[in-house]
């Protein structure tokens, strides 16, 4: 089952808010998902322990360097999808989980601060696909964006990764009220009051087309392994 690893060494580029929003999102549709919880501040597990987590959904929280490979592994076998969000530093047990991955998403605020590090990832990306000699999918998800605005800096990092050929998500995660309810209160977007949380539906669509692109592009990374 795919392997979905979310990465970018510079710490809160949204790399929790996005894989959160993938496996609820993906459990809403039925599917059997499994997140390992690899970042040390453990945030996802501890949205687990609020109401709502749904039944099909897993959290591993308990995993180092020496166990990150076997239980991706593990979890692929067990589950539709696996969803790694790793720590944010480029370190042995990132490297072994790009290399474990069918796809890697690379979150990125519009800054040069996030941009380098999703250069660094990328790089990473790199190396692992010469060890494995295979290429491995990956895209930047632009997050917290503005809704009505794209700011001066935002452009520069967007024209930064086109210039360089990189793939980016059509579908940018926008800074949402709800997005962050989710880690107060627990539970999936659907679980939220739209009489407290603004722009609710607007998150939920948001989330939805971008979980779609997910899946469009695993469906991609399937066809071409199959072709080979």
């Amino acid at each position: 089952m795919p392997v979905i690893a979310f990465a970018n060494p510079k710490g809160g580029a949204g790399k929790t808010t996005t894989a959160l929003l993938l496996a609820t999102e993906l459990a809403a549709k039925g599917a059997v998902v499994t997140v390992i919880d690899a970042d040390p501040e453990r945030w996802i597990s501890q949205w687990a322990k609020l109401p709502g987590k749904p039944a099909n959904v897993t959290i591993i929280g308990e995993v180092i360097e020496d166990t990150i490979v076997d239980v991706i592994e593990a979890a692929s076998l067990a589950s539709q999808f696996v969803i790694v969000d790793l720590e944010g530093t480029a370190s042995l047990m990132v490297s072994n989980s790009i290399g474990m991955a069918d796809l890697v998403v690379i979150p990125v605020q519009g800054s040069s601060m996030d941009a380098k590090g999703g250069a660094k990832t990328i790089r990473l990306i790199r190396n692992q696909e010469k060890m494995s000699r295979r290429k491995i999918a990956h895209a930047v998800v632009l997050t917290r964006t503005s809704a009505a605005v794209t700011s001066r800096s935002l452009r520069n990092v967007t024209e930064q990764l086109q210039a360089g050929g990189i793939e980016i998500f059509a579908t940018p995660i926008v800074e949402r009220a709800a997005f962050r309810d989710l880690f107060d209160y627990g539970g999936t977007l659907a679980d939220l009051n739209a009489s407290q949380v603004s722009n609710l539906d607007k998150a939920v669509q948001n989330a939805r087309e971008f979980v779609g692109e997910v899946i469009s592009k695993l469906k991609a990374v399937a066809t071409a392994k199959q072709a080979a």
